[in-house]
């Protein structure tokens, strides 16, 4: 019983720190990573003034609308190049909630007094050696012009734009390559007077991400692909899942070994009982009644660990929730305790993992323990 209990209070505890740690990841990439994200099916950019996407804006369950034109381009800083992501957002890319714990220096000004400004990612800071407080120093942004031939001057087939920093965020490479800028500043360095390359889209809350995402693709056809966080960022949650998976597949060989103790236990018990058996077979009991009983014993010994062992667990997240007695080891991680998120669905998963692995061991056990005892000699 002391097995299972241990076995399946581990398996929660350590699901749930799994969860809160995707909690806390997916927490961060959320930040960036629009519910829907709208992208042509073929080529970069697309023209959002269509009647569709007027009356997508004004949709009651939209709660942030954002434009976005991307290229990549060449980032100078001083003496240093760097080719990264420069992403221009319109006005509605300011409202998102938790701007503002993405940022590691500065502000997410991008514009003042009719003045762009820029934000860029860490990866861009650390190859550049960016310094937001050098206001005697801009970001030099070189982008291709679009249809320009080959020139005897290298020069002139570039567009070149300069922008100050005013902020540096941190989340992940994948955006910690890019720059913020304007729209607006955007169009100009590209040479796209209307164009977007993706529209990024907020719910209200307690709207349906699914039916949102499958209207808008029946309406949208084939030329757009329409796509929700899983499939922006299909990787992380694969990586994510199959991790948790693996370790719940490891404790679940360990927890095998604890609860296949109660043969052992069972086959301890029945030696113990010959009496008590002989008895009830002298009373009619037959060897069918007798496996029976040896059978529940053995799922009473395994429940009953694994029910105590749930509450134990339970009781330690609330704990670790509320206290975060245990501490990560890196001062520098979003958070200094082990984050811990609960899902009833981990305690299903692992109740019905223990009752099936349990009646497995339960079945085997009092069928061989009983199978040779030899009854009537007992009496």
């Amino acid at each position: 019983m002391l097995g299972v209990f241990v076995g399946s209070a581990a398996l929660i505890i350590i699901l749930s720190v799994f969860n809160g740690f995707e909690t806390v990841i997916l927490s961060m990439y959320n930040t960036f990573t629009p519910e829907i994200r709208i992208e042509p099916s073929k080529g970069k950019t697309f023209d959002p003034g269509t009647a569709f996407f007027r009356e997508l804006r004004k949709d009651p369950r939209v709660d942030n609308y954002t434009e976005v034109l991307q290229e990549k381009a060449l980032l100078r800083y001083g003496n240093g190049q760097y080719i990264g992501l420069v992403k221009g957002v319109s006005n509605d890319f300011l409202k998102r909630k938790k701007l503002d714990s993405t940022l590691m220096q500065g502000s997410f000004t991008l514009e003042q007094n009719g003045t762009p400004y820029a934000a860029a990612g860490s990866m861009v800071q650390l190859y550049l050696s960016v310094n937001i407080n050098d206001d005697f120093r801009d970001l030099e942004i070189y982008s291709p012009k679009k249809g320009a031939s080959s020139s005897v001057v290298p020069a002139e087939e570039f567009t070149v734009k300069t922008i100050h920093p005013v902020g540096i965020f941190q989340i992940q490479q994948q955006f910690d390559e890019s720059v913020i800028v304007p729209i607006e500043f955007a169009r100009s360095l590209l040479g796209e007077e209307k164009e977007v390359s993706a529209i990024e889209i907020y719910l209200k809350t307690g709207k349906s991400i699914e039916r949102f995402q499958n209207e808008t693709a029946d309406k949208l056809g084939p030329a757009f692909d329409v796509k929700n966080r899983v499939q922006q960022n299909e990787l992380l949650y694969k990586i994510l899942n199959s991790e948790k998976w693996a370790i719940f597949l490891i404790l679940t060989f360990v927890l095998i070994i604890a609860v296949f103790n109660i043969i052992g236990s069972l086959t301890m018990l029945v030696i113990d009982k010959k009496k008590d058996i002989a008895i009830l077979s002298s009373i009619g009991a037959d060897t069918g009644l007798i496996r029976k009983i040896f059978f529940i014993e053995g799922m009473m010994i395994a429940l009953i660990g694994c029910m105590a062992g749930l509450l134990a667990g339970l009781v330690f997240c609330i704990l670790q929730q509320k206290y975060g007695f245990i501490k990560m080891a890196e001062a520098n991680f979003i958070t200094d305790a082990y984050p811990v998120a609960l899902k009833w669905t981990d305690f299903v998963l692992v109740f019905f993992t223990v009752s099936l692995i349990s009646a497995i061991a339960s079945a085997i056990s009092s069928r061989l323990s009983v199978k040779k005892l030899e009854i009537k000699s007992e009496l």
